[in-house]
């Protein structure tokens, strides 16, 4: 007899023995052990028994005996080229990271360099458990065709200055058309204005407009930190989320990026957006230049923001571990908000799993081990002596285990990673001819930078 909710002849993929996270109501995380996921058109088909398991022939079959499977990590809101970046520019306040370094070194980005960049990135963030990035870059053509040889999801935008005139806007929703369903569904895009002090109200109106059109979300930098919230009320009169309000984006499905500058009287101007909002957190980021505070996760919660976990880019993380952003997030919300209680850990998972998935628009397409949903799995092996015991296992996940524990990764069904050996990237070439072009790409006496920043 097969198993409940498997369907006859052989599946995909069977991961076997494993111990499963699962959803349940009300923000609930729990796990399943001894249990099996079966995998049949690149979607999960059942979570079953690990006895019944044993009996399901596929074409492939993976053993993660005393391992745990997670629905894959998602990267809210990264750079991945700018891993070319990485500790580039370090022990600097945001201006002069900005003009004196990364503006100056981004003019000189050619197609090739992008192309490395994201290249290596997608390396370690499938190392790191990610299977879904959202990108917000230059020359995203490149980006592109690199998830779709890789095999990642990927949530991708072509970011526009209004210094760049209309066509940096067109650019970015020809971008949006073309590359939306591509890699066989794997890649979805947005639009991706930079920033409320880089893009005028007009070109944001116009975004919000074809946002509207053409049927597609926002992607944008916002509220980034208290100054530029605080002089956006100086020289307009109004903080950054007003200004999206004002100008419709607040009526699109926005994705907000860092938020620490979100202010109280922000908070009924977001609780009118009516949850389209969703906002993306990367602690590393706002402890590093030294900013006073962090997203208000807690406040968003109560307004129904989800908030999803990111990066950043390398140049400002040094690092694209989502699984550090998810430690940090937890303990940086304990810390402000002086309540040990929160975050707990499964609370955490919830943010690192199913609301960074409804963060870029897929909801109901990843971010949990369900049947229906596409198969982007991760397992994760706590046998390392920093693992061990496990008392609390949603503890153990958040708070003990690292990105380096991730034994497998899987995205839509096949498996990009199996035992740390990555099997869609060659990382040593991609190195190779990077140091090659770091001269050239890093030289920085021309003088040019793509844009200012003054905040």
């Amino acid at each position: 007899m097969k198993p409940s909710g498997v369907r006859g002849a052989g599946a995909d993929l069977v991961i076997r023995s494993c111990t499963v996270l699962v959803h349940g109501e009300d923000e609930g995380i729990g796990f399943r052990e001894d249990a099996a996921i079966v995998v049949r058109g690149g979607v999960v088909e059942a979570v079953v028994d690990a006895r019944e398991g044993a009996g399901i022939e596929a074409a492939e079959v993976l053993d993660a005996r005393g391992q745990v499977a997670l629905p894959g990590l998602v990267n809210c809101h990264t750079h991945a080229p700018m891993v070319a970046l990485r500790g580039l520019a370090e022990d600097l306040p945001t201006d002069e990271w900005f003009n004196d370094v990364v503006w100056p070194v981004e003019s000189n980005l050619g197609a090739r360099d992008v192309e490395l960049g994201a290249r290596l990135a997608c390396a370690e963030m499938i190392r790191g458990g990610v299977t879904c990035f959202a990108d917000h870059y230059f020359a995203m053509d490149e980006v592109a065709a690199v998830v779709a040889e890789c095999g990642m999801r990927a949530h991708l935008g072509q970011a526009y200055f209004s210094s760049q005139g209309r066509e940096g806007r067109e650019r970015s929703l020809e971008f949006a058309l073309r590359h939306r369903g591509s890699a066989g569904g794997r890649i979805t895009t947005t639009l991706a204005p930079h920033a409320p002090y880089t893009v005028t109200d007009a070109d944001l109106a116009a975004t919000a407009a074809l946002a509207h059109e053409h049927g597609l979300p926002v992607h944008l930098h916002a509220a980034e930190n208290r100054d530029q919230s605080e002089t956006s009320l100086a020289r307009h009169g109004a903080t950054p989320v007003e200004v999206l309000e004002r100008t419709g984006l607040l009526d699109t499905e926005l994705l907000l990026a860092h938020g620490t500058g979100i202010l109280d009287r922000d908070l009924p101007v977001l609780a009118r957006a009516g949850g389209r909002t969703a906002v993306a957190t990367a602690p590393r980021v706002y402890l590093r230049f030294g900013w006073p505070d962090t997203t208000p996760v807690r406040a968003l919660r109560d307004l129904g923001v989800p908030v999803g976990l990111a990066t950043d880019g390398a140049a400002s993380n040094n690092s694209l571990d989502v699984w550090e952003s998810m430690t940090l997030t937890a303990l940086l919300q304990k810390s402000t908000t002086g309540d040990p209680r929160w975050l707990t850990a499964r609370q955490a998972l919830h943010h690192a799993t199913l609301q960074s998935a409804r963060a870029v628009g897929l909801g109901e397409v990843v971010g949990s081990l369900a049947p229906g949903r596409r198969a982007d799995i991760i397992l994760v092996d706590l046998d390392g002596p920093h693992t061990q015991p496990v008392h609390d296992l949603a503890a153990t996940l958040v708070h003990s285990a690292r990105s380096a524990d991730v034994r497998t990764t899987v995205v839509d069904g096949c498996v990009l990673m199996r035992d740390r050996e990555l099997l869609t990237l060659d990382v040593p070439e991609v190195v190779r001819e990077l140091r090659q072009r770091l001269p050239a790409l890093l030289d920085r006496r021309h003088g040019r930078r793509i844009q200012d920043y003054d905040t």
